[in-house]
């Protein structure tokens, strides 16, 4: 790729656009299907977002979100009005499958990918974008999150919306012409449903990139086509609804813990044992960016010697301050940075048509020195995984997933000597087929098959099988994780105290039902007095709780006649 093509996109007939997106549709298809229906709900964010939005569909109520009695004051209702609408209208009869609370985040996803493509079109070029996107789509933080009933899949594709029509419009900035009503209109449109999402995030990133902007260019009449008063307009005719009954319902509540507590908490501290250092996402990208993230190293020299060029430009100024912003927050989790991924995967893509990957100057070969040891680690390490994870979790060699992960062995490595030689698509092609067969065995069948981390799962299924009663309330003591009250059931009552259990018993002997943590067996006992001849010891669990990182024995019991 020429400089001048930065600036000026190649062309593309209508009928080659149209097979690029079909094809990025198919491959999302492949890449985030496997393990929606088969997963259990992970706790414990997912299994937050799914009650939550479970307790909208029984209780009616669309304005107030809570977890059990509980406000969930921390996110805006965007994404449980989403998760509510999809399970009334793919799953109105089972509120607890959890794949169509996961349905948004996998559309989220997939339409991420394709703004990705429709946004890289616009500065770099068709070719350019498709690669971005199938760049994007293969990306390991992605795969995880498009099974995940919770917000960032569909945040993603928001900002995409934004930013696309920003990018749109930046590089037409020099046209006489105005550009057409529809990208002002999607810029904010998105801002608008973004902020139901998650806030502040999109108009952060967006304003962080007009910001920068500014600072490269010194000047900024081209955003006068934003029109920003009748923008702010949309903003607050798609959110101020809801804010607005959300603050009457709560008494403000909602503003003081959203705002106050969560979100001002995480600038603060590190909240919930998540405080990180300065320079956590730099190490965490070499995962959460794979198979890809060596290729950032390649690309380093072009960005930097193309950093005039207007497409570059919106890139670094989209990326830059947005992970400052989140490196200089001391609460930090791997997918915070989710939003720069797409102008990464631009950039990583101009460059690569661009030249990048050559290898004859001596700095470039060192570059490749230095790109290679972490791919190669990565190429090692997740077909080992795979391959382990059988045996090291259950106890137990799964022989599909040792076939795949000799097979992912070497067409990791077979995608990354073909990038070497230079053969860029012939080497997306290899790695893209690799991370679907990785990604369906592992989604598929590896993780819904390791039984002994599932314990809420093996916990309903009991529950399901020996309650006596259609209205059987269980009461837990010691194992407190949300998808156990996802898949159990609204009414599950959650305590760390085993009289508390024991007081649930006896309250309730015909129909109740009680679960105790080991460690809490023999307060729960005490606290049954008499009654202790009539326990039931119905069924015990070992497992491994990955939330609290330790290995959990539970017993459900109940009183006999």
């Amino acid at each position: 790729m020429t400089e001048a093509a930065l600036s000026r996109p190649q062309s593309t007939s209508s009928v080659a656009g149209v097979l690029r997106y079909a094809l990025l549709l198919v491959l999302c298809l492949g890449l985030y299907l496997p393990g929606q229906f088969d997963l259990p709900p992970v706790d414990r964010d997912e299994a937050r977002f799914a009650q939550a939005s479970h307790q909208m569909l029984e209780s009616g109520d669309f304005v107030s979100i809570r977890f059990q009695n509980e406000a969930r004051n921390k996110k805006p209702v965007g994404i449980y009005w989403l998760q509510a609408a999809s399970v009334g209208l793919l799953s109105p009869d089972d509120l607890s499958a959890i794949w169509a609370y996961r349905v948004p985040s996998w559309v989220g996803a997939t339409l991420a990918v394709l703004l990705t493509a429709w946004a890289g079109s616009a500065l770099f070029g068709a070719e350019a974008g498709f690669l971005a996107a199938l760049m994007l789509a293969g990306t390991v933080l992605l795969g995880v999150e498009a099974r995940m009933a919770k917000t960032d899949a569909v945040l993603l594709a928001v900002i995409m919306g934004a930013q696309a029509a920003l990018a749109r419009l930046y590089m037409e900035r020099d046209r006489s012409e105005a550009p057409g009503r529809a990208l002002w209109l999607i810029f904010w449109t998105a801002q608008g449903i973004g902020v139901l999402i998650k806030g502040p995030i999109v108009p952060m990133v967006s304003g962080l990139t007009l910001l920068a902007l500014w600072a490269f260019d010194r000047r900024m009449a081209w955003a006068r086509r934003l029109r920003p008063l009748k923008g702010v307009a949309i903003v607050a005719a798609i959110a101020a609804p809801w804010l607005i009954l959300i603050a009457i319902a709560t008494n403000g509540a909602f503003f003081v813990e959203a705002v106050g507590h969560d979100m001002l908490g995480k600038v603060a501290g590190g909240q919930e044992s998540h405080g990180q250092p300065p320079g956590f996402y730099i190490l965490s990208f070499w995962l959460t960016f794979a198979p890809w993230a060596f290729l950032a190293v390649l690309a380093a020299p072009w960005v930097w010697a193309n950093r005039h060029e207007a497409a570059v430009r919106f890139c670094v100024a989209w990326i830059v301050p947005t992970w400052i912003m989140f490196e200089a927050v001391p609460t930090k989790l791997p997918h915070y940075v989710l939003p720069t991924f797409p102008a990464i995967a631009m950039l990583i893509a101009a460059a690569l048509l661009g030249g990048a990957t050559g290898t004859a100057e001596t700095p470039r070969r060192r570059l490749w020195v230095g790109a290679l040891v972490p791919a190669a680690l990565f190429a090692l390490a997740l077909p080992v995984a795979v391959a382990v994870l059988p045996v090291v979790a259950a106890g137990r060699f799964d022989p599909l997933a040792a076939l795949a992960g000799v097979v992912g062995l070497a067409g990791l490595c077979g995608g990354l000597w073909l990038m070497r030689r230079g053969r860029i698509t012939p080497a997306i092609a290899a790695t893209l087929a690799t991370m679907l067969l990785l990604y369906g065995v592992t989604f598929q069948r590896v993780f819904p098959e390791l039984e002994p981390v599932w314990l809420s799962r093996q916990v309903a299924d009991a529950v399901k099988a020996g309650k006596p009663c259609g209205d059987t309330v269980l009461a837990s003591a010691g194992y407190t994780e949300p998808s156990l009250v996802f898949l159990v059931g609204t009414g599950t009552r959650l305590s760390g105290s085993g009289e508390v259990a024991a007081r649930h018993l006896l309250s309730d002997p015909a129909c109740g039902l009680a679960l105790v943590e080991s460690r809490l067996e023999e307060a729960f006992r005490q606290g049954l007095g008499q009654a202790q001849p009539r326990l039931a010891d119905l069924r015990t669990f070992t497992g491994f709780n990955y939330s609290r990182g330790k290995t959990q024995t539970l017993t459900l019991y109940a009183l006999r006649p």
